[in-house]
């Protein structure tokens, strides 16, 4: 049964996902992220130069077990990240752990920044489930999670606009397996 108005407000993003039925599409448009869960692999990351492919390891654990259930389901799951080039130590990072994302079962690509000009993009990274709902990401300066960490919406032209930059990203995205990330 899917949620009501007051369920998409209070559901975790594992409940939104579990009522997802088509497509969950993800936007991420930052060069540097500093959340709490990457913390330790990233600062490994970075004096080694060596990623952390351990799926049970992390948020992996977490997060594998859901992309796996909603993609057995039927759901398509798409991740796009604009980055700007040469990228940052953290997109070196992001790109060097993008197979596990891969392993779960979504499909990623990349876009650089200076072919997403003439886009039109919301303000803020986001989730587009079943091209009905929006989870916005809020995040600091630092790239922390904000303390409003998420907002979510499914008002038609905020879903539109999603819709529409996604979509125009993905077209012109590389596909992982095909983007090579150079150091700075």
């Amino acid at each position: 049964m899917p949620l009501n108005a007051q369920q998409l407000n209070t559901a975790t993003f594992a409940e939104l996902l579990a009522d997802t039925h088509r497509t969950a599409v993800h936007l991420e448009m930052r060069d540097v992220y500093a959340v709490g869960d990457e913390t330790d692999d990233y600062a490994a990351f970075l004096r080694t130069g060596v990623p952390n492919l351990d799926p049970a390891r992390s948020f992996w654990p977490q997060w594998m077990p859901l992309v796996k259930d909603a993609v057995s389901r039927g759901v398509v799951m798409r991740r796009a990240r604009i980055v700007s080039e040469p990228v940052t130590d953290y997109i070196r990072y992001e790109h060097a752990i993008t197979p596990l994302n891969l392993q779960a079962g979504e499909d990623v690509r990349w876009l650089p920044r200076r072919h997403a000009s003439d886009i039109a993009l919301p303000g803020n990274d986001f989730w587009l489930l079943d091209e009905r709902l929006v989870q916005f990401h809020h995040f600091t300066g630092t790239g922390d999670w904000a303390s409003d960490g998420k907002e979510r919406t499914t008002d038609p032209a905020a879903v539109a606009l999603c819709h529409a930059a996604f979509e125009a990203v993905w077209e012109r995205g590389i596909p992982h397996e095909k983007y090579t990330v150079q150091a700075p």
